[in-house]
């Protein structure tokens, strides 16, 4: 018996890296799952690996940033399988480059992918939901260059703070249909990532047998592992997440956080008056000394809970 069993799922991007994994893991749980995947010899992988190990699983070579993409996604799931559980929304690119020297061209183009590309699947599988009257749920992929903020990744980090907020006001927006809607932000190796959490070279297989959430662990762990993201998403993506909704989980490794949204750290007020430029500049300092935030651009990412630096790889 899997989480799953019975459920039908979209996967985007699935057919390497951390889509893989997820779309490998939902099956492991029984769901049946739509491949979305533009390399269609890539995708075909991901199908036959899932059909081998006996699960169902069908390929879609869309752009999922594309509303016919989306719309057939949708359509796909329901004339095949004649359902619609749940929504996994991971495809992405990268074109890093500081600000100063990027085009449009490749800010538009990771902006398409990433936040179009959550955007028309979950509203096309949002309004089968609402007409409906069934409930689905629902996972999205921020990252922490988009909470924390990364240098070189205008593109990539606006995206992806867009994605945490779109998360969040889907989740609300959907709430009374039954539909839930978290994000999560990943942290593994893959080919967006390769450098900064080691060679892809020699990535291992899948680190988990799906044995009721036990798995046999490895005879050495491989922490940055795309497939240690899957379980997180197939959980989210399950009854037993109950009424999580709206949130954003940080996720690598064996580790899973809970990231909090931006909040008031400190506030100062002028007595019912409206400022003037004097008046603040006398006394914005409270705001820096109440708070404890440095008034001078800081390495957010630094203050990362989990690094390279401390993590060894196979």
């Amino acid at each position: 018996m899997g989480l799953l069993d019975g459920r039908v799922a979209i996967v985007t991007g699935a057919g390497r890296g951390i889509g893989r994994g997820e779309a490998i893991e939902l099956a492991r749980q029984g769901a049946r799952v739509v491949v979305n995947e533009l390399d269609a010899e890539a995708g075909r992988d991901v199908v036959e690996e899932i059909a081998a190990a006996g699960g169902e699983a069908v390929l879609d070579t869309g752009d999922c940033s594309e509303v016919d993409t989306g719309r057939g996604l949708i359509a796909t799931a329901l004339d095949t399988w004649g359902r619609l559980d749940a929504l996994v929304n991971n495809a992405g690119i990268l074109r890093d480059r500081t600000v100063a020297k990027m085009s449009p061209d490749e800010w538009d183009a990771v902006i398409k992918v990433h936040l179009r590309g959550h955007f028309v699947p979950t509203s096309a599988a949002c309004a089968h939901w609402k007409d409906t009257g069934t409930s689905g749920r629902i996972v999205c992929t921020a990252s922490s260059s988009g909470l924390l903020g990364n240098f070189g990744q205008a593109n990539y980090g606006a995206a992806k703070a867009g994605i945490a907020g779109f998360s969040t006001i889907v989740a609300m927006e959907m709430a009374r249909y039954g539909v839930r809607c978290n994000a999560i932000a990943p942290a593994a190796r893959t080919r967006m990532t390769e450098g900064a959490y080691g060679s892809i070279k020699d990535l291992s297989v899948a680190t988990s047998s799906g044995n009721g959430g036990n798995a046999e662990p490895p005879a050495e762990f491989d922490f940055w592992h795309p497939d240690n993201v899957a379980p997180l998403v197939a959980y989210l993506c399950s009854d037993a997440a109950g009424e999580i909704s709206g949130k954003v989980f940080g996720v690598q490794g064996d580790a899973v956080e809970l990231y909090q949204p931006f909040t008031s750290a400190a506030v100062i007020q002028n007595h019912d008056t409206r400022w003037t430029p004097e008046g603040l500049a006398a006394r914005m300092h409270e705001l820096f000394d109440a708070s404890g935030i440095s008034r001078e651009v800081e390495n957010m990412m630094a203050k990362l809970r989990f690094s390279m630096t401390e993590r060894s790889t196979l």
